[in-house]
């Protein structure tokens, strides 16, 4: 708030400077009763300050929670099962492709489920001759070198099917049914959300061919990105507090902590890149969406603090508080102004905590004085 000035004219009496309750030599009101009623007056409270720079940026997704789903193997899209902004769980099906290297591996498979039932029998027969005297061991142990091979090229073909996702029970239900089936299920390897698809029946996809089908990210934590000016940049280390608000949801405080700084400063704008992880459990931020950004960059400090409207900014740019001790005379006292927060200014020199200050209706007190000065 500002007053008028408060330096009297030139060739004024010494018994002018105290009239109507007024000392201009000792910068002093004395109020009546009502008018004390009219105005605010508090204690000086010590308060904690944060030690904070403001900086804005925009909202963009976590990239290490995003996630490109691409096809394990090559084939084309036959259905796909989610569509952009639905939420997907871990493990649900996202979409499925006629792969021929399915059906090769599921025929491999059938193939070799067939020689080691052979072989199986084949050994049994010849340790039956091998008890009767009808063979000879080296037969028996040809028999069991073969079964030993086929067993083996069995179990390498079921793990072949294993990798495309199969189970136990629909690898052994593919041998029992002798029936291969070429269609490949991709499932979602994380929770998320669907942020980007390109998926569609009849695409023919393979291995990290991009575009990638479908894009998930876990939404619940943002980036939020700003670039800060250079002077400040000394100022911001990893893992501080940081807060976030953004035009859509006034009067919401977005937290989380910084956890990237870049390690150059842009030649062209002179700013650094301050990039912080933001908590969004509700999804509400938007990539994209501008936002002011308050990072604490030190511990609080405590100081003394007035109202807001305690402080007086006068005429020739000094502050001033009023300062009473019987709630009736009051004195102007020049202080050194710090912080504004919470509507509370920190005075840095000036005042004690205990003092008694006015509040509401300081500037009142102000504009009487100059009044007198200039009058």
């Amino acid at each position: 708030m500002r007053s008028g000035s408060l330096v009297a004219p030139a060739g004024a009496q010494p018994a002018d400077t105290s009239r109507d309750g007024i000392d201009l030599a000792q910068q002093t009101i004395a109020l009546s009763a009502k008018q004390v009623e009219a105005i605010a007056i508090e204690p000086v409270e010590q308060r904690e300050f944060r030690i904070t720079k403001d900086a804005l940026g925009s909202i963009a997704y976590n990239e290490n929670l995003l996630v490109q789903v691409f096809t394990p193997y090559a084939g084309r899209i036959i259905d796909t099962f989610f569509n952009l902004g639905d939420e997907v769980k871990k493990g649900a099906p996202l979409f499925t492709i006629d792969s021929s290297d399915l059906l090769q591996a599921e025929s491999t498979l059938l193939a070799t489920a067939g020689v080691l039932e052979l072989q199986n029998r084949n050994l049994n027969r010849v340790r039956q001759l091998l008890k009767t005297g009808g063979a000879p061991q080296r037969d028996v142990d040809q028999a069991t070198s073969d079964q030993q091979t086929a067993e083996g090229n069995h179990k390498a073909a079921r793990d072949a099917v294993r990798i495309f996702g199969k189970s136990e029970a629909e690898i052994d239900r593919i041998i029992a049914e002798r029936h291969v089936d070429s269609t490949l299920i991709v499932r979602s390897p994380v929770d998320g959300q669907v942020t980007a698809r390109n998926a569609a029946p009849g695409l023919y996809v393979q291995p990290g061919s991009a575009p990638a089908p479908l894009t998930l990210a876990n939404l619940s934590i943002k980036w939020m990105v700003a670039n800060v000016v250079e002077t400040d940049a000394p100022a911001f280390r990893l893992g501080q507090p940081v807060e976030a608000r953004v035009a859509a949801y006034p009067g919401q405080v977005f937290r989380g902590r910084v956890t990237a700084l870049g390690s150059s400063i842009d030649p062209s704008s002179h700013r650094q890149l301050v990039r912080s992880e933001i908590d969004d459990p509700a999804n509400l931020l938007r990539p994209g969406m501008l936002a002011n950004f308050t990072i604490e960059v030190a511990k609080p400090i405590t100081s003394p603090a007035v109202r807001l409207d305690a402080v007086v900014r006068e005429g020739d740019g000094t502050m001033a508080v009023w300062v009473t001790r019987d709630r009736r005379s009051f004195q102007r006292r020049l202080v050194k102004i710090g912080l504004a927060q919470g509507g509370r200014r920190q005075i840095l020199d000036g005042v004690a905590p205990g003092e008694l200050v006015v509040g509401t209706g300081a500037i009142f007190l102000s504009n009487k004085l100059a009044n007198a000065a200039s009058g």
